[in-house]
C-alpha cells in the first residue's frame, strides 16, 4: 500500500513548502502538493484562496504576485508561499508528486512545468472539468477527488475521464466500494487517513494507497 504525503506531511512539516517536499522525501516517494494561480500569472503552491491560515499575511493568492507570496512566512518556517517551478526544481529525484489543482485553467501549465523538471506526476482534482483539462492537456495520469455523495456515480466519473485511479475520502472505503473501483480499472487512494489503525484496515479492504498527515499513519 503506497504511502502519499498530504502537503508534503501537514502535521509533520509546514505544508506545501519546500521544506515539506523534501523532509517527505525521507519517508515517502509520493508527496501531494496543491497548486492554483496567483496574480501575476505564474503558478504557486497553496491550498486555499486566501494564504490567512497558513501564512503571516492577508489577502487573496490570484490577487498576490508571486514575489509578494514567497515574502510571506509560511506557518513560522521562514518560507514564502514557493512557485511550482521552484518547488520542482527542488524535488528530490525519484520522488512522484500528486498534484491537486485547485482551479480551472492551469493544467497545462502545470504538466509543461513537470516535463520540463523531469518530475512524474499523477494529476487530481474534485472537479471533473479540471481533469478534463488535464486530459486534453497531454496528462496521462488522472485521479478523480471525491469527497461523499453518489459512489456509483464517482466512479462513472473516474471511468469515464480515463482515470487511473480515484481518491476517496477515506470513511467511504468500504469492502464493496473498493471492489466495484477495481473492478472498473481504478486504483483507489484514500485520504485523508488519521491513524495507523485505520490505514492497516483500510489494507484490509484492498486500499493501493493511503493519503496522510504524518508519517507515523504509514507506520514510519
Amino acid at each position: 500500500m503506497r504511502c502519499i504525503a498530504h502537503r508534503g506531511f501537514a502535521e509533520t512539516y509546514p505544508e506545501n513548502t519546500i521544506t515539506a517536499v523534501r523532509s517527505a522525501a525521507e519517508h515517502t516517494d509520493v508527496v501531494e502538493v496543491d497548486v492554483r494561480r496567483c496574480g501575476s500569472g505564474e503558478l504557486v503552491v497553496i491550498h486555499d484562496e486566501t494564504v490567512e491560515r497558513v501564512t503571516d499575511g492577508t489577502g487573496r493568492v490570484d490577487e498576490l504576485s508571486a514575489e509578494e507570496l514567497a515574502a510571506l512566512d509560511v506557518l513560522d518556517s521562514g518560507e514564502g508561499v514557493p512557485t511550482l517551478a521552484s518547488l520542482l526544481d527542488a524535488t528530490p529525484q525519484g520522488v512522484e508528486l500528486v498534484f491537486d489543482l485547485k482551479v480551472p485553467d492551469i493544467a497545462a501549465d502545470a504538466l509543461d512545468a513537470a516535463d520540463d523538471a523531469g518530475t512524474d506526476v499523477l494529476v487530481s482534482a474534485f472537479s471533473a472539468e479540471v481533469l478534463a483539462e488535464a486530459g486534453d492537456a497531454g496528462a496521462d495520469r488522472l485521479a478523480f477527488l471525491a469527497a461523499e455523495g453518489d459512489e456509483q456515480g464517482m466512479l462513472n466519473v473516474a471511468r469515464d475521464l480515463d482515470c487511473e485511479a480515484i481518491h476517496p475520502h477515506w470513511q467511504l472505503c468500504v469492502d464493496e466500494f473498493v471492489e466495484r473501483a477495481h473492478e472498473a480499472g481504478l486504483d483507489v487512494n484514500a485520504w485523508t487517513v488519521p491513524s495507523r489503525h485505520d490505514a492497516e484496515a483500510l489494507s484490509q479492504v484492498g486500499v493501493d494507497g493511503v493519503i496522510v498527515d504524518r508519517p507515523a499513519v504509514c507506520g514510519d
